[in-house]
């Protein structure tokens, strides 16, 4: 196996590493005819990428939210603090925040220990992450002791993402740095992962089960140290010990013959086929087959997880052999055609209408509606539109949108931040106006249609993946 250096990756041919170019334009032929929403995609083998491809406008150099995939690197961070002493598995929660522990401590909380943290068995039967954010005080570890500990810690699996947020907050308390500043020298540095973002709490500390924003490649470079236990451009990061145990079942998860019933490791996924994987929300993925020398990393808006890995086992897994294959000119040369023109295209139905003079420039202002707008306003040109939206604080938005292409806007749509936004317009019908923002730093895509009556618009707006519904309600404005 080729040990990998620390900038970028290495490329080469994929028949060069025992895979041909034919298996995977399958793969990407079977996600694609699954709609199965994948904005990239990175395939290493024998520590060589050798295929590569991103979904335009999603592209190699912006990063993109991953979710869960986070909790992987949090208890990486974990491994890092043992290693220097700095805590043991085997600490009690509760050791670390005296100031915040309840005034009585039961038995089953004085038991739970980082191990449980790690392994999602605090002992909890409810995730900790609504009465977390729900707390006045925004004091999050005072919260997480609040949840009851209803079973003996060990005993019993249930994914808590509160659990991981506490594993920030003890790193932060053992070292006065954020998860994030403690990762950078140990880890991104290392594998040269730039400009890493992570959301925190409201009293600063890292969300740690989610929160983290980094590239394709960066979510690759991780599962490639992963695969070669603990060791980066000829020097070791961290213990082959660490990661054969972080990596390791330490729980049961489910019954059956899927990806989400074979065991749980220190918030890493056991696999069917002997491999593991780092997992987020909607497709964000980092797949590690140690068998077969392989690290797969995936960013999606996927409506099923479980598509992409069964994908991956029928495409991939099969055709991945031991020596190099015969080099295959046409397969090759189709493969680069078929990555290159990978793109989400924003839709062209019907470029103008009568009535954009009609509402060019008018402001409507917005009945009462869950995103607090108070004003919705557009103004056409020959070939773009801008729309102004300002909330009920008095805050403005301005996007553009090109007319039936993408044009690229920043504005705060989404929290926690300001979102890079590739957005564009066409008519429906001569009453009816179709915008799409497409968030390009995350899965989230945005549609709202807009019916245009006398002296009113009807808007109505949907998602397509979220964690609540993907329809909202219909928000009404009037001149």
């Amino acid at each position: 196996m080729e040990t990998t250096s620390s900038l970028q990756l290495s490329r080469s041919l994929p028949e060069e590493q025992g895979i041909s170019s034919a298996a995977i334009s399958s793969f990407i032929d079977a996600v694609e005819a699954q709609s199965l929403g994948l904005h990239s995609f990175m395939l290493l083998r024998h520590g060589y990428v050798i295929s590569e491809g991103w979904w335009s406008p999603y592209k190699p150099d912006l990063p993109h939210m991953l979710f869960s995939l986070s909790k992987s690197f949090t208890s990486t961070a974990i491994g890092f603090a043992v290693t220097e002493k700095l805590i043991t598995l085997d600490d009690s929660v509760i050791s670390f925040f005296p100031e915040d522990s309840p005034e009585e401590i039961t038995s089953n909380l004085s038991k739970m220990s980082i191990k449980h943290l790690l392994i999602m068995g605090t002992g909890q039967v409810v995730d900790t992450m609504d009465p977390l954010k729900q707390s006045a005080d925004g004091n999050w570890v005072k919260a997480f002791f609040t949840v009851p500990v209803e079973k003996e810690p060990g005993t019993h699996f249930l994914y808590n993402t509160g659990a991981t947020y506490m594993l920030s907050a003890i790193i932060q308390k053992v070292t006065g740095q954020t998860l994030l500043e403690y990762l950078e020298p140990r880890l991104f540095t290392p594998l040269g992962i730039r400009s890493a973002t992570w959301e925190s709490c409201p009293r600063g500390i890292n969300t740690g089960g989610y929160g983290l924003n980094i590239t394709t490649e960066d979510i690759a470079k991780f599962g490639q140290l992963f695969l070669q236990k603990g060791i980066w451009n000829n020097q070791r990061l961290l213990p082959e010990e660490w990661i054969d145990e972080a990596t390791s079942k330490h729980i049961s998860n489910g019954e059956g013959d899927h990806d989400w019933a074979h065991g749980y490791g220190f918030q890493f996924w056991r696999c069917q086929h002997g491999a593991y994987r780092a997992d987020g929300a909607f497709g964000q993925l980092c797949i590690v087959l140690p068998g077969q020398d392989a690290v797969i990393a995936i960013t999606s808006a996927s409506p099923s997880t479980e598509g992409i890995l069964n994908a991956v086992w029928e495409h991939l897994l099969p055709n991945m052999k031991d020596a190099p294959l015969p080099e295959d000119q046409s397969s090759s040369a189709a493969l680069v055609d078929q990555l290159k023109n990978l793109s989400i295209n924003p839709p062209q139905l019907q470029q103008s209408s009568i009535l954009e003079d009609q509402i060019n420039d008018m402001t409507y202002t917005l009945e009462n509606n869950q995103f607090s707008l108070a004003t919705f306003s557009i103004s056409f040109n020959n070939e773009d539109a801008e729309v102004t939206l300002i909330s009920k604080l008095g805050e403005s938005n301005v996007i553009r949108l090109g007319r039936g292409q993408w044009l690229e806007s920043f504005a705060l749509i989404l929290e926690p931040s300001m979102n890079r936004i590739m957005s564009s317009f066409t008519w429906l019908a001569e009453d009816q106006l179709q915008l799409s923002l497409l968030f390009v730093e995350m899965p989230f895509y945005i549609t709202l249609e807009i019916k245009i009556l006398e002296n009113m618009l009807l808007l109505k707006s949907k998602i397509n993946v979220n964690m609540g519904p993907l329809e909202f309600d219909d928000m009404i404005g009037r001149i």
